[in-house]
């Protein structure tokens, strides 16, 4: 968007640093690989299960989740004495509208939905 004096106007500070929280958060192989499987799934799994899927230490299954989780693309619940992990539904919708942003291609507004 231009503004009357000619220069573009930028993205909104504090939206672009959390756009950038959340690319950074996605910039590991493994933590795509265990977003895209919360995503396909649609159901809390532990971290045990996980671990089985992805193949790798449940101590780095771990570290990942607690990543993922900080920028809320993973929801943590509690389950006795276990956690559950499921993808935060919002994300779904916000990170592909966060993705365009960045990009340059036209969307209705960035929005503040929480990821």
């Amino acid at each position: 968007m231009m503004l009357e004096d000619g220069v573009e106007e930028l993205l909104d500070r504090a939206v672009a640093q959390r756009y950038a929280s959340w690319f950074r958060a996605l910039a590991d192989p493994t933590r795509v690989q265990i977003a895209e499987l919360l995503a396909r799934r649609r159901e809390p799994m532990s971290v045990g299960q996980i671990t089985a899927a992805v193949g790798m230490a449940q101590s780095t299954i771990s570290q990942h989740l607690k990543i993922l989780a900080e920028v809320r693309f993973v929801l943590v619940e509690a389950s006795g004495n276990a956690n559950l992990y499921r993808i935060n539904e919002n994300c779904l919708n916000c990170f592909p509208t966060a993705a365009d942003v960045v990009m340059g291609r036209p969307v209705a507004a960035p929005g503040d939905t929480p990821c």
